[in-house]
């Protein structure tokens, strides 16, 4: 499985999934792209899922017109103990 951690999600949680292919938009260099071609983008490179806290994410872009599987998670801040 191939994973994208949004900007807003630290590079600390990388190490919490071990057994798949993680990397961050800043690694990918997408910084500053915005969400419907930060996806367009994990898509062309076959990401799987896009984790992100972007809770405003999904009245934002219609999550249906993208083949990713986006995972919100619930959490105020992107440190690595509220995640």
């Amino acid at each position: 499985m191939k994973i994208l951690l949004d900007e807003c999600v630290t590079k600390k949680l990388k190490p919490y999934f071990h057994r798949h292919n993680v990397f961050t938009v800043t690694e990918m260099s997408w910084n500053g792209l915005r969400n419907g071609s930060l996806m367009s983008k994990a898509i062309e490179e076959n990401f799987d899922i896009l984790l992100t806290i972007d809770k405003n994410l999904a009245f934002q872009q219609n999550l249906k017109e993208f083949e990713l599987s986006v995972v919100i998670l619930d959490s105020k801040t992107s440190k690595i103990e509220n995640l």
